[in-house]
């Protein structure tokens, strides 16, 4: 079992930065990957980008592409969503996900654990 608490959210202006991170209790974190899905109200969720068990592999959706990075750290059973060059469009609620395959995915559905996301707020 795997529990995830997101922190980093808040309120930012465009063009602004923020970090996001995701803390995981369980032994098992370092065999997971892991990924980041935003929803903004009135929207379905929304994949954002995904990190394979060890960091070497990542996948972003076209709209965060160059301007947001994930990362890990697995000794510090952490994972981290660095958002640059925010736009209004980005506000949403974002949540942190894992699942038990090592590999990454964009699909949402195939994450097994989720946060309880933290709110991130972009005025233009």
């Amino acid at each position: 079992q795997v529990q995830l608490v997101e922190s980093g959210g808040g309120l930012v202006q465009a063009g602004g930065s923020l970090r996001l991170s995701c803390a995981a209790s369980g032994r098992s974190f370092s065999t997971y990957a892991m990924g980041w899905v935003r929803q903004a109200p009135g929207k379905e969720r929304e994949f954002v980008a995904t990190i394979n068990y060890s960091g070497g592999w990542t996948s972003y959706a076209d709209s965060v592409k160059g301007r947001f990075t994930i990362s890990r750290d697995n000794a510090k059973n952490t994972g981290y969503l660095q958002m640059n060059s925010l736009k209004p469009e980005d506000t949403a609620l974002y949540y942190c996900a894992a699942r038990t395959t090592p590999t990454i995915s964009s699909i949402s559905g195939q994450y097994d654990y989720w946060g309880q996301g933290t709110q991130v707020t972009v005025s233009s």
